[in-house]
């Protein structure tokens, strides 16, 4: 149902509570009967509600009570109204002035009095535009308080917002805003890394693997130089180390000439530094309970090969 202006002045003045009383009763019968109509009125009273958030209750002063009560019982101990005052006595008859008898009127004016009388009265006219004019004045009021007293909430809720966001309620506080600045840091220079080497082989032999290690991100390759591993064969490199338990694979090596592994990265450097690194015969795809097999045919420890730079 479309609504005119003056429901919708009605619903905002209903809300505000600046109707009289039958127009409010007029308002709570429409409310009654028409759902939408309520719905309007209900939309006004949450949009005028953060007034009465932004206003704090304020107790009355006891004086204030006690000079009601005083106001109170000092109008009931009012006397009562005096009595109509007498009516004047009556003057006597022989007092009253005597005018003088009216003559009489001429036989031709009487017809013309007698139109005169009978003439039908002529209506006022713009008085009906009068009170339709009152009417649209009262409107056009009552819409400017209705909307000075949203520009003033709007204004009082700004400035709340930006100087005092704390005195609003939770539920109209603004959320703080989180703001990512991005600061971009060069990256630092490079510098060389220590470097480590290890030769592993057996007793009486020359080197068969030479294994290397990088000591900043401990990773490592294993150089294949004159080991060749039987059919059905795998060659597996362990690490053995007084600071752990067992030993530890670290894979088995390839049979291409580099092997390369990063698994180093979760072990101290100085298990790193310190370990011996050991090879072993397993079984092809290495050893199948993660523990050596059999004993190792080569072994090696690391040495320092390129020094790391000292720090500035």
């Amino acid at each position: 149902m479309a609504y005119s202006e003056d429901h919708i002045v009605l619903a905002a003045e209903y809300a505000l509570g600046t109707l009289e009383a039958d127009e409010r009763m007029q308002v709570e019968a429409m409310m009654a009967v028409d759902p939408e109509f309520a719905a309007i009125v209900q939309a006004w009273e949450f949009r005028l509600g953060s007034l009465n958030q932004m206003v704090g209750s304020v107790e009355p002063r006891p004086i204030v009570w006690e000079n009601i009560k005083t106001a109170l019982a000092l109008s009931d101990d009012a006397p009562a109204r005096p009595e109509e005052a007498a009516a004047p006595s009556p003057v006597p008859p022989s007092l009253v002035p005597t005018s003088p008898a009216p003559e009489a009127e001429p036989a031709e004016v009487r017809p013309i009095f007698a139109e005169i009388r009978q003439a039908p009265a002529v209506p006022v006219a713009g008085e009906s535009n009068v009170i339709d004019l009152a009417s649209r004045v009262r409107r056009w009021r009552s819409i400017a308080s209705v909307t000075s007293a949203i520009a003033a909430a709007l204004l009082v809720m700004f400035g709340l917002q930006i100087f005092r966001p704390d005195a609003l309620p939770e539920a109209i506080r603004p959320k703080p805003r989180i703001q990512t600045v991005e600061v971009k840091v060069p990256a630092p220079a490079l510098t060389p890394s220590a470097q480590y080497v290890a030769l592993l082989q057996g007793q009486g032999g020359g080197p068969a693997f030479i294994l290397t290690i990088d000591g900043a991100t401990k990773n490592f390759t294993v150089r294949r130089v004159g080991a060749t591993a039987e059919p059905g064969k795998s060659f597996e490199l362990w690490l053995i180390s007084d600071k752990l338990p067992q030993p530890r694979s670290l894979g088995v090596i390839g049979t291409s000439d580099f092997t390369a592994r990063p698994v180093l990265s979760s072990y101290a450097p100085d298990v790193i530094n310190g370990a011996t690194y050991a090879v072993t015969v397993e079984q092809a795809g290495g050893s199948p309970n993660g523990q050596p097999t059999s004993a190792p045919i080569l072994t090696g420890k690391l040495i320092e090969t390129v020094p790391g730079s000292a720090p500035q």
